[in-house]
């Protein structure tokens, strides 16, 4: 692949900093307190979310263009959880997808669209066939 942009940031663990390359991103880490933490900084759960999300809804945006649709209304929301892993007692990921659509695309339009986005977002391609995504229509 040839990369068109390159995204930097460093962190250096859970309970400290995350800062991009460029200082767009720079926020303090925390652990939830679901996890035994203050909750005082954001999470890579909730990052991973954030960026998930934002990937599908500009996917969908560009599905919807070359099929002509409005996605204008549309809202994503990833749900991203964390816990134990059975397989090698570490932690895994899995993530819900919400896609909220207008009513002009409920039913099979909408449904499509939701099935090629998760085909051509990149999370999506990244994450298949390694975490769990369940995509939910509200």
């Amino acid at each position: 692949m040839e990369a068109l942009y390159t995204a930097v940031a460093t962190a250096n663990g859970r309970e400290g900093r995350t800062v991009s390359s460029d200082g767009q991103v720079d926020l303090p880490l925390a652990f939830p307190p679901a996890l035994g933490g203050d909750g005082k900084g954001t999470n890579p759960e909730q990052l991973f979310a954030a960026g998930y999300a934002a990937c599908f809804a500009s996917a969908m945006g560009n599905i919807a263009r070359q099929e002509k649709l409005d996605v204008s209304d549309v809202s994503v929301t990833a749900e991203v959880s964390i816990g134990k892993d059975a397989t090698d007692g570490g932690f895994g990921l899995a993530v819900v997808m919400r896609v909220e659509l207008p009513s002009h695309l409920e039913g099979p339009t909408g449904e499509a669209l939701l099935e090629k986005t998760h085909a051509y977002c990149p999370y999506s391609k990244a994450t298949r066939g390694n975490i769990q995504v369940d995509l939910v229509i509200e």
